[in-house]
């Protein structure tokens, strides 16, 4: 190269520096430009209550849905599931009997997000969090004002409460106290009435499935009921990005059910995420989330008496490149993964093993 063709290269190269550092165009774009075309195989992971669901996104995916739709699309079934009692049309109700629901979901591609939260008598609180999204410049609602958007734009107010779930809370309320008029059915022999509320588990149910498209774009959606039995208003982690969820379409996709307190405090599936951008794989951070929340749990009413966390927390994640992952504080648990071909069933990475084994 002599030196008037050097410094025409020279001259060159800076100009398109600058125009790099200048340019609009994001780093998700110039991606996309670059596997415009291609097409990438396909993967979701699921809590353990999704099979169908996950049997429906990937069906969507394969027909060249976005994973957005295809991931609500497949919560909806569970949603509509009134044997399901932790999320949507028979989930399990408050403390005065009232079935709250709680949703978010997060579109990888255009890093949006949408959530409500404590909505009452609509059935599929996921298409409402979806149309936050795509209608309103708000990222969460919540209470009486998401029942109203959500009428506003058709949503019928349904009863929720199934005869099975009003059934388990008449069970649960009948055995809380002692000192209430409410009593379970026994005889007059019977002398030790209420006060078992133990043999009556408070229930933390959730669904969350996160995706990858044929496009390799990413997204993820939570919906539940929350906590059975809360008090009224209640909200967990599930409605909550950063806690019950979240996604990064350059990095990977995360999220959560089980002790939603315990996420809120620990904002876990952000932290899933950010830590798969250094180089961890899904289960490593997932793993991490465990430890961050055995961690930093100071209370020791939620400890026990060998100082672990009692609850629990499962964590699921997906990368970019297709990797998965999933880790609970405590041995026996379970996500689910459809890889394009099947639904599996895998076994959680954890922290504690059971004393019972």
């Amino acid at each position: 190269m002599n030196n008037l063709n050097r410094r025409e290269f020279i001259k060159t190269t800076a100009v398109a520096g600058v125009a790099a550092l200048t340019s609009p165009v994001l780093s998700s774009e110039i991606a996309s430009a670059q596997t415009k075309g291609k097409t990438f195989k396909p993967i979701a992971i699921s809590s353990g209550n999704g099979t169908k669901a996950l049997e429906k996104t990937m069906e969507l995916i394969k027909k060249g849905s976005d994973a957005l739709d295809a991931v609500v699309a497949g919560v909806n079934i569970v949603e509509d599931d009134p044997n399901d009692m932790s999320v949507g049309y028979g989930g399990l109700p408050n403390e005065d009997g009232v079935v709250e629901l709680d949703a978010a979901v997060w579109h990888g591609p255009s890093f949006r997000g949408g959530s409500v939260a404590s909505i009452r008598n609509i059935k599929n609180p996921s298409k409402v969090a979806k149309l936050v999204l795509e209608r309103t410049d708000h990222v969460l609602l919540v209470g009486e004002g998401a029942l109203k958007f959500a009428k506003a734009h058709g949503f019928p107010e349904e009863n929720l409460l199934t005869d099975k779930a009003r059934e388990a809370w008449l069970k649960w309320k009948e055995n809380l106290s002692k000192e209430d008029d409410w009593l379970p059915p026994h005889s007059i022999e019977d002398t030790d009435i209420g006060e078992i509320i133990s043999k009556y588990t408070r229930t933390y149910g959730t669904i969350h499935i996160s995706a990858i498209d044929l496009n390799n774009n990413l997204s993820c959606c939570t919906t539940t009921s929350g906590l059975a039995f809360k008090i009224p208003g209640r909200v967990g982690d599930s409605p909550i990005i950063g806690a019950g969820l979240f996604c990064d379409n350059e990095v990977g996709s995360a999220g959560s059910t089980g002790r939603g307190e315990a996420n809120l405090l620990n904002l876990s599936s952000a932290m899933i995420v950010e830590w798969m951008r250094q180089g961890k794989s899904p289960e490593q951070a997932c793993i991490m989330a465990c430890e961050r929340v055995q961690h930093r749990c100071k209370e020791k009413r939620l400890l026990d008496e060998k100082g672990r966390f009692k609850h629990g927390v499962t964590f699921y994640a997906i990368n970019k490149d297709g990797e998965y992952g999933g880790a609970n504080l405590w041995e026996g648990g379970t996500y689910l993964i459809h890889d394009g071909t099947e639904v599996k069933k895998i076994e959680c990475a954890f922290l504690h093993k059971r004393d019972d084994k």
